[in-house]
This record gives C-alpha cells, structure tokens and sequence, in this order.
C-alpha cells in the first residue's frame, strides 16, 4: 500500500474514483475536471495503490501550521472492507502527525464514523443541512 501524489494528469483517474459514489448519500463528490483542479490547486490529494492497482483516493487541506483537514477518503467499491481504508488513514496520519488539530466531516450514516474513531477522532458538533444538504458530523483528533 502507497500513497501516490496525485497530479493534474491523474483527474480522469480522480474522476473515476468519484464516480464511484454518485447515489451515495454519506459522500458528496467532485464532479467535474474544474473542481477536480481547484481541489488540486488548494488541497493536496493522493491516489491510493494497492499492488500496483489504484483502488481510491485521500486527501487533506491545510487551514494552518497547527490544523489540517482531511476532506475526502474514498476506496472503490470492489476494494471495500479490505483494511485499506484504515491502511491508507495510518500513512496520512503519520504524514500528518505534526499538526496539533486534524478535523474531518463526515455523513453521520457512513461507516467510515467507525473507522475515523479508531483513530481517535471524536465528535466536536453535528451540522444539518451542510453543503449538499445533508447533515455532517463534524469530527476532531488533538495530536
């Protein structure tokens, strides 16, 4: 398992991930190659691989030297409940270890919740009607 740095070359790629939620309530994706350059422009975003084979993407915005916020985790769904969501965690949170506050969001129905509080991650506040509106937990780790 790695974590490959995606580039401008990768949006198709990025793009194919995405699609792979398009009905899904509990993940809210980038749908077209604007977005996917503009979160390439303001996050950095990493392929996931897995014995050579792209199997989803990770990403993290930094808002600060203290504070990073991991804004999406998707794993295709023919390489779910494998372990590699939680793989692909523990190498971003390594990369990520400095920072004293790391926060996510997440659909409070997806079953990453679970995985996020493995991690350490606790709910700060609940936010209805967030951007797609639907609700979002908001989720905290102090490092």
């Amino acid at each position: 398992m790695k974590l490959q740095r995606a580039t401008i070359e990768d949006i198709q790629a990025l793009l194919e991930i995405e699609k792979t939620t398009i009905g899904v309530k509990t993940y809210s994706r980038w749908r077209d190659e604007k977005e996917m350059k503009e979160r390439l422009d303001s996050e950095v975003v990493y392929l996931i691989e897995n014995d050579g084979v792209t199997v989803g993407s990770i990403s993290y915005e930094i808002k600060n030297e203290n504070h990073a916020d991991i804004s999406a985790l998707v794993v295709k769904p023919e390489f779910q409940r494998q372990g590699l969501a939680k793989q692909a965690m523990e190498l971003l949170l390594e990369e990520l270890k400095n920072f004293k506050k790391l926060t996510l969001e997440v659909h409070p129905d997806n079953h990453s919740v679970k995985l996020y509080e493995s991690f350490g991650f606790v709910t700060e506040s609940r936010q209805e009607n967030y951007y797609d509106g639907e609700p979002r937990l908001i989720m905290i780790k102090n490092n």
